[in-house]
């Protein structure tokens, strides 16, 4: 494994010819710091797989790094407006959930609303109607709280593919079941 001078732009150089050692060496030395340093915005799980993104990000755009670059400064960059994203995401997510709440809040404080076996079986029937790739990610995201990392390990494929399953399966459940969203909106994303 090589050392890894960040002032060398021989390291830069090597990285862009595809270099996988040096990546390697790139993957070590900075893997746990920025794990650390995105801790101190989001939850460890999530600095891991924020940071596991951004490394991917590298290794698949080293071409366009340039050997006065700073991969220090720009990992470091990425992996906090990562983390600000992640956390405007949730903000905002935060916010629909409050709106709908308040939307359906007579629906939702009906004791029948969650005895609505007819809602749940149009859910249902809509998951398994899912290609099995697709239901399968969403299932293990949505209903086992498995991250993106997690479900990936398990079934061998990247988590941007895993990432790119689970949004297909949300916007094909969208059409399906448009005319139930409101009231289904609650129960998918929570």
């Amino acid at each position: 494994m090589r050392t890894i001078d960040v002032n060398n732009s021989n390291a830069i150089r090597l990285l862009k010819e595809g270099d996988e050692a040096m990546f390697d060496s790139f993957y070590l030395h900075y893997y746990s710091k920025l794990c650390a340093f995105a801790s101190q915005y989001v939850e460890l799980v999530e600095s891991e797989e924020l940071v596991q993104d951004v490394m991917l990000w590298l290794w698949e755009n080293r071409q366009a790094l340039i050997p006065e670059l700073s991969v220090k400064s720009l990992l470091f960059t990425m992996v906090k407006n990562k983390c600000l994203n992640r956390i405007e995401h949730r903000k905002i997510k935060e916010e629909v959930h409050e709106k709908f709440r308040e939307k359906f809040r007579q629906q939702f404080e009906d004791p029948d609303f969650y005895e609505r076996e007819e809602l749940m079986q149009l859910l249902s029937d809509a998951i398994r109607r899912l290609p099995e790739e697709y239901r399968q990610a969403f299932e293990w995201n949505r209903f086992k709280n498995l991250t993106y990392n997690e479900i990936a390990e398990l079934t061998g494929v990247s988590p941007k593919t895993i990432a790119y399953r689970i949004t297909q399966a949300l916007k094909i459940l969208r059409i399906e079941l448009k005319d139930y969203l409101p009231l289904l909106l609650w129960i998918i994303i929570h």
